[in-house]
């Protein structure tokens, strides 16, 4: 079942609150913690802090991920690293980041993840996008890396191309 299916039935009046957004996510990954995870993506939805997510504005969400411009894209993934929303990723926000995907994908991944694994993957991710190792990635900083790098590129197409 799509995510926009249970939406309109979960919240018939098109709006989207973060419990019941969980909730509805929580299906899709039910062998793991979504929590975390689900309260950054639908504070990415929630552009406006509402603290509700409007059906179209989800729907706007979507659309940039699976036909907007590789830009736009980068854009948007930015701002779910961009926890507090100041104009940085740092390395405690994308900590969080990716320890939210690890407790989302459960305990009964294979291979078995390391407890170290998310702070290698940030340490990686700094080693490359920190142009100026000032501790923190800028927008620019993060657009230029990904732009330049062409496995980042390829992904985002394959991702386009699959729906």
């Amino acid at each position: 079942m799509s995510m926009n299916i249970l939406c309109l039935q979960e919240c018939p009046s098109g709006m989207v609150d973060e419990n019941t957004f969980k909730s509805i996510y929580s299906q899709f990954f039910p062998q793991g913690d979504v929590t975390t995870y689900a309260r950054f993506l639908f504070n990415a939805f929630d552009t406006d802090n509402s603290g509700a997510i409007r059906f179209e504005d989800f729907v706007i969400g979507l659309s940039v991920l699976l036909r907007g411009t590789a830009n736009e894209k980068l854009i948007w993934a930015f701002n779910l690293y961009d926890i507090n929303k100041d104009g940085y990723v740092t390395k405690e926000e994308m900590l969080a980041i990716i320890q939210s995907i690890y407790d989302m994908m459960g305990r009964y991944t294979y291979p078995a993840l390391h407890p170290e694994s998310p702070l290698q993957h940030v340490e990686r991710f700094f080693q490359k996008m920190d142009r100026n190792r000032d501790g923190v990635v800028t927008i620019d900083e993060f657009l230029e890396t990904c732009q330049t790098d062409e496995n980042i590129m390829h992904s985002m197409q394959l991702f386009q191309n699959a729906l």
